[in-house]
């Protein structure tokens, strides 16, 4: 089966692919030629990850599925939320976004929050779409080289290390967008 991932991401495609079945074969919007930038004017992570998986379906008639992340954190009453790539501007600097959110927190002694992705389907007429949160604390430090965007300040509920130092092994198996790709692969596989 081809299916469209909704994405110029290629950290997100990456992840993604490692998690998807040999049987299913995911293209990117670069494969199917659409370079145009799909403007995420939701105010919640569904509405950004319908936008994007129907602008594919409506102008390329291809089967296709979205994704849309945010870091929501408690005592900031959940954001940055679905501005979390843009936290710290429109340019989506990883590394300001940090710096922000550990500006924002500098007085706040709660650090609990969660990764939340939905991803949106829409396959042979019909639409479905399935929600993975993870949850954990923030630190003020960066620690670990792999995973992108606030990988290295995030240590997920019953672990010690960040995201970035569990490696793409463990948090694709812990994560929110390894939790809401295998409900989205099961709903494939066997509805």
């Amino acid at each position: 089966m081809k299916l469209v991932f909704a994405t110029h991401n290629a950290n997100k495609l990456k992840e993604v692919k490692q998690l998807l079945p040999s049987s299913i074969e995911l293209l990117s919007l670069t494969d199917i030629g659409c370079h145009e930038d799909i403007a995420e004017t939701g105010t919640t992570l569904h509405e950004n990850a319908y936008i994007k998986a129907r602008y594919v379906r409506d102008h390329y008639g291809l089967n296709c599925f979205a994704d849309d992340s945010g870091l929501e954190i408690d005592a900031l009453d959940g954001a940055p939320g679905v501005i979390s790539a843009r936290y710290a501007g429109p340019q989506k600097d990883n590394e300001a976004n940090i710096q922000k959110v550990w500006k924002e927190l500098t007085h706040k002694t709660d650090k609990a929050a969660q990764f939340r992705t939905v991803i949106a389907l829409c396959i042979d007429g019909e639409e479905k779409d399935f929600e993975g949160i993870v949850r954990g604390k923030l630190i003020h430090e960066k620690r670990g080289e792999k995973g992108f965007g606030y990988d290295p300040i995030f240590i997920p509920d019953g672990y010690t290390q960040t995201f970035a130092e569990l490696g793409n092994e463990v948090k694709n198996k812990i994560s929110h967008r390894a939790k809401a790709t295998k409900m989205f692969i099961d709903h494939l596989t066997y509805d």
